[in-house]
């Protein structure tokens, strides 16, 4: 199996990474409260590059009940955004539209208007190919991020959106 930084650089195939998440060992909840900075996996998911393009930072997961699932860059700072507000479907339509610069500009643009005060899901112990770890469930669509430990800094996601047919992965890294 690659390392950190070849998944980081080289991706991975679809099923090379569900190997890699099935390898790897649970998460509970104390493993996962904290900041956590975000990157991409490619693995040829539609929405591989969006996140990283649109200025993603992160999570947060305060307790099992305040979890910000969506944390961008906002100059200086940041902000936590409601993904409710977020067209998911539109960059799977339209990857390219998604990826373009008007359309980077107006995410950018709305960002005050998607930011939200709220917690926006919750986490709880989830089973999911085959083994029971901590999952984040979002309040408002159809949305369970699966995660599993790649060492105690480093955590592997498993987007599992309804109606796709091959799961979205990423990679949390505490701060």
């Amino acid at each position: 199996m690659l390392g950190l930084n070849q998944w980081r650089s080289q991706g991975l195939s679809p099923a090379a990474a569900r190997a890699a998440f099935d390898s790897l060992a649970p998460v509970t909840l104390p493993d996962v409260l904290g900041d956590w900075l975000g990157d991409e996996l490619p693995t040829g998911h539609p929405l591989d590059g969006l996140l990283a393009g649109y200025g993603w930072r992160g999570k947060r997961f305060t307790s099992a009940e305040v979890v910000d699932p969506l944390r961008f860059h906002q100059g200086a700072g940041e902000v936590a955004v409601n993904p409710a507000l977020i067209p998911l479907n539109a960059p799977l339509r339209w990857p390219r539209l998604a990826r373009s610069d008007p359309a980077r500009w107006a995410f950018k643009t709305l960002l005050p208007l998607l930011a939200t005060q709220r917690p926006k899901a919750r986490l709880r112990a989830v089973a999911h190919r085959g083994q029971i770890s901590t999952a984040m469930i979002y309040d408002d669509l159809p949305i369970i991020d699966h995660f599993r430990k790649i060492d105690g800094g480093q955590l592997l996601g498993l987007m599992d959106l309804r109606h796709t047919e091959q799961p979205y992965f990423f990679m949390l890294t505490r701060v």
